[in-house]
């Protein structure tokens, strides 16, 4: 069995890496992992007209933090390094022309005026929109003769290099997630491989990187589909052997639509802001569309990276589009918060309030308190900001001032051992003794202490202000 080779080939034309293009990778990498193969990042940047500056950095740094790291690199640049297509623009350039050479493309000289008008009669008629094949027949009825076209180029005429499909037959290849699919070829258009700038599309790039980086199974989403058979006659053309596709489902929102960024946040850095676990987000993907036979270590839909690799198969994919349910997520993200232990949660909080460099010690105290409220990281601190500060603002309005407060602040004066046991007991002591509306002197309490209705436990949050400050904060209300 030849050795399995995997790739995952974002394009850096937009903020950051897709979510999708994440569920892509993470099906790329666990097939390669299971398989004892190798999993390569390469970078699709010959789109030049659309880059985004500063959009392959952060797709490294997003596929870095959820770990999966390529485990091969160009000879230059060092680990992590990708492959970049704008760097082996000579090699494409060679195999278009073979192409040429052979008559399987061909130039074409038509301009963008020309070709605007053409797709505008086509729509009026309402047929596809495809090239109609002009320069197939420029200046000689034998498309692979060369005559006409070296006229023109010595013009220095602009040029593309296009792709001579035949227009009979039919391409077809079988996929290991739908089966075998089939393209009549008169219905496949004659692609652009070559620009006039002297940079590759994505179909000719694609093929040539693909088989000279040995890329055994070609894992990509759906929507590459109708681009395959170009694909393929370029392989076949250039005589190479074809690799082994499958293309798994799109994403999709609740709704049922492409899940895009007008209805839900696509980038991995958006989920990194919020404070989601990568390892959550990575077990939430690999549901899409797939289910392990047996469930995760504690009967449940939660399982590592390590279990899924045990079970993984691509024929087990469903090729319907499975929606992106961001509520599912964060009730996911929230099951690993609770199953993480303290001090990796207090270091995981600590390096995403990096900036507000919050005091060690008052987090690992309030853990134990929040660790069942939270969801994602960001919900720390809107639960435990009256910790780090007073309340600014109060969400119920405490005046006309309550001798309730005053009388607490000096009950609890008197207590010398500060915990939390003490300070309830003392709490429940002095609405016997007075006689007060339990609810009614605790809520009153927790807002003058937190600013909050609801808040983590009261006793254990005021042990950890300690007296001084609980106290002080009672005399704001009556001082």
């Amino acid at each position: 069995m030849k050795s399995i080779r995997t790739r995952i080939a974002p394009s850096p034309t937009g903020d950051d890496l897709h979510i999708g293009n994440v569920y892509t990778a993470l099906i790329n990498y666990i097939f390669a992992k299971q398989n004892k193969g190798k999993f390569i990042v390469r970078i699709e940047d010959t789109d030049r007209t659309r880059l985004v500056k500063g959009s392959e950095e952060r797709i490294l740094k997003s596929l870095r933090w959820f770990g999966l790291d390529p485990d091969e690199s160009p000879e230059v640049g060092g680990p992590y390094s990708p492959y970049r297509q704008s760097e082996r623009l000579e090699l494409y350039k060679k195999y278009a022309l073979e192409l040429v050479k052979q008559g399987h493309a061909y130039y074409c000289f038509c301009t963008p005026q020309r070709l605007e008008q053409m797709r505008k009669e086509q729509q009026s008629k309402g047929l596809p929109p495809m090239y109609d094949g002009l320069c197939k027949q420029l200046s000689t009825k034998n498309p692979a003769s060369p005559a006409g076209r070296q006229e023109l180029r010595t013009k220095n005429e602009k040029y593309v290099i296009r792709l001579n499909v035949p227009n009979v037959g039919t391409t077809q290849f079988t996929d290991i997630i739908r089966g075998k699919i089939s393209f009549e070829n008169k219905l496949i258009d004659d692609q652009v491989l070559l620009k006039s700038d002297g940079f590759p599309t994505y179909h000719l790039a694609v093929v040539v990187d693909d088989y000279l980086m040995k890329i055994s199974h070609v894992i990509r989403a759906e929507e590459w589909i109708s681009s395959t058979p170009k694909h393929i006659l370029i392989y076949q053309f250039l005589g190479w052997p074809l690799p082994i596709f499958a293309h798994g489902p799109i994403l999709r929102n609740p709704d049922r639509s492409k899940l895009s960024k007008r209805k839900n946040p696509v980038w991995a850095s958006w989920y990194r802001e919020q404070g989601f676990l990568p390892e959550a987000i990575l077990n939430y993907l690999a549901l899409m569309g797939w289910s392990p036979p047996a469930s995760g270590t504690d009967g449940s839909e939660i399982f590592t990276l390590d279990e899924m690799m045990k079970h993984f198969k691509l024929e087990d994919i469903k090729p319907v589009g499975p929606a992106f349910d961001l509520k599912k997520l964060e009730w996911m993200n929230g099951e690993y918060i609770r199953k993480t232990d303290n001090p990796k949660l207090m270091a995981q909080i600590l390096d995403f309030y990096k900036e507000k460099k919050l005091p060690e010690r008052i987090v690992q105290k309030t853990i134990p308190l929040i660790k069942e409220r939270i969801k994602k990281l960001s919900d720390y601190l809107p639960l435990t900001e009256f910790f780090f500060n007073r309340p600014a603002k109060y969400e119920v309005d405490l005046s006309p001032k309550s001798p309730q407060l005053s009388q607490l602040a000096q009950s609890l004066n008197s207590v010398e051992n500060w915990t939390a046991d003490n300070i309830g007991k003392n709490m429940q002591e002095l609405v016997a003794k007075k006689g007060y509306k339990s609810s009614d002197f605790f809520m009153a309490v927790r807002i003058a202490i937190t600013g909050k209705k609801i808040s983590p436990p009261l006793n254990e949050s005021m042990e950890i202000l300690g007296k001084e400050e609980v106290i002080t904060r009672l005399k704001s209300f009556f001082i």
